[in-house]
């Protein structure tokens, strides 16, 4: 094959790979606009604000549970690994209140029907958890754990209770 003709194939493949590109990009837009369009067009008058958490405050406040809480478990293991064991109690205790804020997290997100219920439930495990923690406040990530236990119980008792 000569130079000419393959410089033309060459053209002829990007012209080739652009257009079927394009087709692609516009194929996909099309397919949003429909079901954007059947999707609205399926439910008249649909309230998306009832899609938002009715609760963001203890919403916040759970997951700075959740955050701080992972933080403490991490301190904890590390300690583990350097032979102490003194944090051992506190882990366990930041290890309930986690898998119990997860869930209510949960809950709060979805605006579950048991939000209430399962608030009371949460508040004794940040209580406990507090406790535990304030043991080690000499520690940042168990003095900031503890304190984030203590927002979450304030912000169920004023947005709950």
């Amino acid at each position: 094959m000569s130079e000419i003709d393959s410089s033309t194939t060459d053209k002829q493949k990007i012209t080739h790979d652009e257009g079927r590109r394009k087709m692609l990009l516009g194929m996909g837009a099309v397919a949003a606009a429909a079901y954007a369009g059947a999707a609205s067009a399926a439910m008249p008058g649909h309230d998306h604000s009832k899609h938002a958490a009715q609760l963001p405050d203890v919403l916040d406040a759970t997951n700075d549970c959740l955050d701080t809480g992972q933080r403490c478990i991490a301190h904890c293991l590390v300690s583990f690994q350097e032979g102490d064991v003194e944090l051992a109690k506190c882990a366990a205790k930041v290890h309930e209140m986690r898998a119990i804020c997860d869930a209510f997290s949960y809950l709060l997100a979805s605006n579950s029907d048991y939000v209430k219920e399962y608030a009371g439930v949460c508040a004794t495990a940040c209580k406990d958890c507090e406790k535990e923690c304030l043991k080690h406040k000499e520690h940042i990530e168990c003095k900031a754990c503890a304190d984030a236990c203590a927002e979450l119980i304030d912000q169920i008792k004023l947005r709950i209770s």
